[in-house]
C-alpha cells in the first residue's frame, strides 16, 4: 500500500465550527545550556494563584498555539496555561539535530525555569509522545499525564513501517527540492482545511502551520516512528487520563485504548472527532479534553491531601 505525507494529511476531516478566540502574545524563556523558547503564559486565574499549571505540548508539523489555540481560554478560567513551539517548530530551539529526548528535557528544564510545581503536562499526537518521555526522564517533575491523539509505537501496521522507513531515507533527498516544491507537496491539504477557519484566524493559523518547514517535518515523522514506550509504559505513577479521537484514521481508536490500557489507573476520556479535532472539531475534542485535565487534577489533589 503506497502512502505518502500527502495521504495522511489527505485523512484529516475539516469541519467549519471552530471558536473565535483571543491568542496569547507569547514571550520569551532561556533555557541556560538548551537554548530560547517563545512560551504563551496565561498565568494563574483571577483569585486562585494556587491553580495547578497545565503544559500543552504540540502535534507535529505545528506550532504550540496553532493546535492549543481553540481550548486555551477555556482552561486559563481553572488552570496556569503554558504552551510553547517544540524544538524545529515554529519559534522552536534550533539543534543539530531533533530527538525526542531533547524535547522531553526541554520541557523539564521550562518547569524548572518557571519554578513550577510539578505541573499537568498534555500532549497531542506528538506531544502526547513526548508528554511519555517526560515521564520516562523526569519522573519527579510532573504531577499527572493527559495523553491525547497518540499512541506508544509505531511501525505496527505494514504500511506505517514503509511509510516511516521512507521518511528517514527520504530526508536526504528533501534536501534537494526546492522549498516551495515541497509545500506543495505536502502542505495543500492542510492548507484547504485551515482557510475554512474563521477570518482572521484562518491567516494566522496558515501562517503558524508555514512556521514550520519540509524538513522539520520529515525529521519529527521519523524520530516519532522510532519511539516506543511499551517496554516502560506500565510504570507510569503519576495519575494519566486518554483523550481517544474516535474517529481518527490516523492512529486508529483502537491503537490508543491499548495504550491507555497499559497505564495503571489511567482513565478514558473519548472525542468524536479525526485527529485534526482539536482545531478543526474543536465543539467535540474541548470536552472531552477539558474533562481529562480536571479529572487528573482531581486525582492529583486527592492524593496531596
Amino acid at each position: 500500500m503506497k502512502v505518502s505525507i500527502q495521504g495522511i494529511l489527505d485523512r484529516l476531516e475539516p469541519v467549519l465550527r471552530v471558536p473565535q478566540v483571543d491568542i496569547p502574545e507569547p514571550h520569551r524563556v532561556d533555557l541556560p545550556g538548551r537554548g530560547e523558547l517563545w512560551i504563551t503564559d496565561t498565568g494563574a486565574p483571577e483569585g486562585r494563584p494556587d491553580a495547578p499549571t497545565v503544559i500543552l505540548l504540540h502535534a507535529v508539523g505545528c506550532t504550540g498555539m496553532l493546535t492549543w489555540f481553540p481550548v486555551v481560554g477555556e482552561l486559563a478560567e481553572h488552570f496556569r496555561v503554558v504552551t510553547f513551539d517544540q524544538r524545529w517548530h515554529g519559534r522552536g530551539i534550533v539543534s543539530d539535530e531533533f530527538a525526542l529526548r531533547d524535547c522531553a528535557d526541554d520541557v523539564a528544564a521550562l518547569i524548572d525555569q518557571l519554578a513550577l510545581d510539578r505541573p499537568i503536562v498534555v500532549g497531542y499526537s506528538m506531544g502526547g509522545v513526548i508528554a511519555q518521555r517526560v515521564w520516562r526522564q523526569h519522573p519527579d517533575s510532573i504531577g499527572g499525564l493527559v495523553l491525547a491523539a497518540t499512541a506508544d509505537h509505531f511501525r505496527q501496521r505494514g504500511y506505517e513501517i514503509v511509510f516511516l522507513q521512507g521518511v528517514e531515507v527520504a530526508m536526504t533527498g528533501l534536501r534537494r527540492l526546492t522549498t516551495a516544491r515541497v509545500r506543495r507537496a505536502s502542505q495543500a491539504r492542510v492548507r484547504r482545511a485551515l482557510e475554512t477557519l474563521p477570518s482572521p484566524v484562518n491567516m494566522w493559523a496558515l501562517n503558524q502551520w508555514r512556521a514550520t518547514s519540509p524538513w522539520a517535518l520529515a525529521q519529527a515523522l521519523a524520530a516519532i516512528g522510532r519511539h516506543n514506550s511499551r517496554p516502560w509504559l506500565g510504570q507510569v505513577d503519576v495519575p494519566t487520563a486518554v483523550v481517544i479521537t474516535g474517529r481518527d484514521h490516523l492512529i486508529p481508536p483502537g491503537r490508543q485504548r491499548a495504550m491507555a490500557s497499559r497505564i495503571q489507573g489511567a482513565h478514558v476520556h473519548d472525542a468524536a472527532c479525526g485527529h485534526a479535532g482539536c482545531v478543526l472539531q474543536s465543539e467535540a475534542f474541548n470536552p472531552a479534553l477539558l474533562a481529562a485535565v480536571d479529572d487528573v487534577a482531581a486525582r492529583i489533589s486527592s492524593v496531596a491531601v
